[in-house]
């Protein structure tokens, strides 16, 4: 796959435009330096992060359902035609201890097998069996906050609230940067990466997206680079129908002379103002990072024991699993990678469309943490997790939902303290406004249901396992200590 001069430029002119605006924060250059001065970072292990985004705002109060007790009544209450019956639930079994009993995960992620479409391979074991062998955990209820907040607070106004709550992009960006209170704040996993890059002796960015641009890899010293879920994304120079690659080698005295061209105008210290130099710097970038990962991953795929569903998440998993397999060649000790799914924003048909899309998704990462498991035998060392603009409202809009706030996220691993629940699950009764002692005490009023678990608490929980000092959380997570736990427990 290549990209065209016209699409680089415009993306480089965007990351360009981006930079200025981040390297003009001095002041958080200036902590992320001195946090990484005082505590250099080196590591003889290996561990990676994986960020599953869905975007558009997933069902969670659909995905985890009640089967039984005065929850499954307040369930179908609230939900009416898009309750999901007993039957189809794959019941959800912690220890003692571990959480409640009386759950189930939505039928499209249970122990079974399947198919998404007829164009796809014959899908594996879902989350399910992820989360009744203990590779996967649930935490509840987790959204952006400012501070702690009740229904009364958010009703009489006496907390402050982060910013166009129910926006995809704001909240979109919240979660993505622990930041709800910086629009332009960098992403929590481009400060972890801006903090512990230096552990890594490869060349290669440690933070790489398959999912395309996104805020939650954004630093300000490391720049992640962009894949496509087949391979390197190589820009390439077009001359009378052939083509030669930037950057690399290239037949033809004219195709020759044209790459030698190209390669003489973004060469360091030639361009004359600001956006050149951007724009040579993101293309210097570019290149020399797709010649060290192309020639780490080499042009054969490995074979998996578990294949990949032929899905745009599935893809991307597996580009994934083999950078992972590539991580000595590609000299890393640490890395971040994005991935993404889309279509959550089910305002209707949501009974349809988000069975399609939690099968996609459990047989993804099913398939992955098989791939990280089995063929690599690393499970302890990744850790892969969801993360999704918001949850949807309890309350329901004929065959769909509206954006709500608080939702549940799983946590995949071998490192994963799984089989377990963490966090309160919410009440899911329907709220009689102006009955607030016969109501739900966790809804806004709307339908939205106010969560109770930071996105700083669940990134910080992560960041913990990663190896960030707990000295540096409150530099990655500004508003951390605002929070009862900066470790919600799980992860070993």
């Amino acid at each position: 796959m290549h990209v065209n001069r016209r699409d680089f430029l415009r993306k480089s002119i965007c990351a360009a435009m981006g930079g200025v605006s981040l390297y003009s924060a001095l002041g958080n250059l200036r902590l992320v330096a001195a946090a990484a001065n005082a505590r250099p970072y080196s590591f003889t292990d290996y561990k990676a992060l994986v960020c599953v985004f869905l975007y558009g705002g997933n069902d969670a109060f659909n995905m985890i359902v009640p089967i039984s007790g005065q929850e499954r009544t307040d369930y179908v209450t609230s939900r009416g035609g898009l309750a999901l019956p007993v039957a189809g639930l794959v019941p959800l079994t912690p220890p003692s201890g571990g959480g409640p009993t009386n759950y189930g995960l939505h039928p499209a992620m249970k122990n079974m097998t399947g198919t998404v479409d007829a164009d796809n391979v014959a899908g594996n074991a879902g989350l399910g069996s992820l989360f009744s062998g203990g590779k996967a955990a649930i935490v509840a209820n987790v959204g952006s906050l400012l501070y702690p907040t009740t229904q009364a607070q958010y009703q009489n106004d006496t907390v402050q609230l982060p910013p166009q709550l129910y926006s995809h992009d704001d909240q979109s960006n919240q979660w993505q940067t622990s930041r709800a209170d910086d629009a332009n704040g960098t992403g929590w996993g481009g400060r972890i990466a801006d903090l512990l890059h230096s552990a890594n002796s490869g060349q290669a960015s440690m933070s790489i997206t398959l999912g395309d641009t996104n805020r939650f890899q954004r630093g300000l010293i490391v720049n992640p680079y962009a894949m496509n879920p087949d391979g390197v994304s190589r820009m390439s120079y077009h001359d009378n129908g052939d083509e030669c690659w930037i950057g690399g080698g290239c037949d033809g005295s004219i195709r020759t002379a044209n790459a030698a061209a190209y390669n003489a105008l973004i060469a360091s210290g030639t361009q004359t103002n600001v956006l050149e130099r951007a724009y040579a710097d993101a293309s210097r970038h570019s290149i020399d990072n797709y010649q060290v990962v192309a020639a780490a991953i080499g042009d054969t795929p490995p074979t998996w024991t578990t294949p990949f569903q032929n899905t745009d998440l599935g893809r991307q998993l597996q580009m994934v699993a083999r950078l992972i397999k590539a991580r000595s060649a590609l000299g890393m000790q640490r890395q971040v990678f994005f991935v993404s799914a889309g279509a959550f924003d089910t305002h209707s048909t949501q009974l349809v469309d988000q069975n399609q899309n939690l099968l996609e998704v459990s047989q993804a990462l099913k398939a992955f943490h098989d791939a990280i498991n089995v063929d690599l035998q690393i499970a302890n060392s990744v850790t892969t997790f969801t993360a999704s603009d918001f949850g949807r409202s309890l309350a329901v809009n004929q065959d769909g939902t509206d954006h709500g706030w608080g939702s549940h996220h799983f946590v995949v691993g071998g490192a994963v303290r799984g089989q377990r629940f963490y966090g309160a699950m919410p009440s899911l009764a329907r709220y009689d406004e102006g009955l607030p002692l016969n109501g739900n005490p966790d809804d806004t009023g709307g339908g939205q249901i106010i969560p109770k678990i930071a996105v700083d608490q669940y990134s910080a929980t992560l960041a913990s396992w990663f190896d960030v000092a707990t000295g540096d959380l409150p530099t990655v997570f500004p508003n951390l200590g605002r929070f009862s736990s900066a470790n919600l427990g799980f992860m070993t």
